[in-house]
């Protein structure tokens, strides 16, 4: 019941909230839709397999392709329901995926991940050359054809019908991971040598869960087909492999729903901070990286781990030393963003310019409405005292933290003894 209400309450706000919003939002929970599913099919290998793949791109683009090749066939008479149109990526993923799974499986750990990436590098290689299955350097594109009364015209139209496959496709994931054979998965990922000495075939077991995983990222990329109406072989790249790892690391590996936390947070990043700074990658990249020194178990399991020990918290005890370390982590992420933007002008091409105009001298350069002096104590001060209290702010946070949490935990250790 915890996890069925939330489910309800938010998935009646996706069926409601999208029709009052501006294109722009609406394109970007398309985009959220897509990034979430392709996330949840890569942790079905990932992190539920223990199969870390570097190359999860080869079957997202080649769900896309798929799809578009099967909307040119619609364009020209082919009478296929538009709305069935992603099982063209589901079925080009699964067979790719089946081909791939075999011998990348034959291998594990930092092999099998070397594998996968240089799979997907092969489609990204050959796919410029090959003209009539890729389009070439410039890709292929079709139209979404009208079928049942609808349209599929508007980006609103496209929005629901990506909806429904990514729950239907929600369902089927989580349905599997409560089958035996989904308890496998978790077993292979635990200990595979136990596995084998069970008697199971651990290599066939490990390309069924690899095909699935291509299958359900091939759905995802058939959902971006369809919204774009466009693909190229820039779906084959590693920046869309190490996208989905993102994605999933940060929201949580560990948990069926931690993928979509990460696709979530970082598609909104993206969507809202590109139009304000060139450096967005940058602080993806940055979130990326604390995240995984100082919370490994991601967005997810953090939340996770608070749910789990919500009745033995203190809050009254707790909410000061958070309040202090959210003000500690708003301080440096202000300091880290102010050097972050200071250096991307200082060292950009317009400065150059305003450098070579001005001659010996270093000209002031304008941020945030405001003009600064490179070479004044005014400029640099405010960064290093945000980022020194902030600092301060932190390590007193988390001295305060640390033994009520261990008090907490303590607790639930005794009482899981007796």
């Amino acid at each position: 019941m915890r996890t069925i209400i939330p489910a309800a309450i938010l998935l009646i706000a996706l069926l409601a909230v999208p029709p009052f919003l501006g294109l722009g939002w609406q394109n970007a929970l398309v985009n959220l839709l897509i990034a979430s599913l392709f996330a949840l099919a890569f942790n079905l290998l990932s992190g539920q397999a223990g199969l870390l793949s570097f190359g999860h791109a080869a079957y997202f683009g080649v769900g896309a392709f798929a799809t578009l090749h099967l909307m040119i066939a619609v364009e020209d008479g082919l009478p296929f329901p538009t709305p069935l149109l992603p099982l063209a990526g589901a079925g080009a993923g699964l067979a790719v995926g089946l081909v791939a799974g075999v011998f990348a499986t034959k291998r594990s750990g930092v092999y099998f991940a070397l594998v996968t990436l240089a799979i997907a590098e092969l489609f990204h290689s050959l796919a410029p050359h090959l003209q009539g299955w890729f389009g070439g350097e410039s890709g292929i594109s079709a139209m979404r054809m009208p079928w049942g009364g609808f349209v599929f015209g508007s980006l609103l139209e496209v929005y629901y019908l990506t909806l429904g496959w990514v729950v239907l496709s929600i369902l089927v994931l989580w349905a599997y991971t409560r089958t035996p054979f989904g308890r496998l998965t978790l077993a292979l990922r635990d200990n595979e040598q136990r596995v084998r000495f069970l008697g199971y075939d651990a290599h066939a077991a490990k390309v069924v869960v690899f095909t699935i995983s291509a299958m359900f990222s091939g759905v995802a990329g058939a959902l971006l087909a369809i919204s774009n109406e466009t693909a190229n072989y820039a779906l084959f790249s590693a920046h869309v492999s190490a996208q989905v790892v993102l994605h999933t690391f940060v929201g949580g590996a560990t948990i069926f729903l931690g993928p979509v936390i990460g696709a979530v947070v970082f598609t909104l990043f993206a969507y809202i901070v590109s139009d304000l700074t060139r450096s967005w990658l940058f602080y993806q990249g940055l979130i990326f990286v604390l995240v995984m020194l100082y919370a490994p178990i991601g967005i997810g399991g953090v939340i996770r781990h608070h749910l789990r020990h919500w009745r033995s918290i203190d809050w009254s005890r707790l909410a000061a030393p958070y309040a202090l370390a959210g003000v500690g982590g708003a301080m440096i992420a202000g300091g880290v963003v102010f050097l972050t933007e200071c250096v991307a002008i200082l060292f950009g091409e317009e400065y150059a310019v305003a450098m070579r105009d001005a001659g010996d001298t270093l000209p002031p350069f304008e941020m945030a409405g405001m003009s600064w002096d490179p070479l004044g104590p005014a400029s640099w001060l405010p960064p290093i005292l945000l980022l020194s209290i902030g600092g301060l702010c932190l390590h007193r946070a988390r001295d305060r933290i640390k033994p009520l949490w261990d008090a907490i935990e303590g607790g639930a250790a005794k009482e899981g003894t007796r």
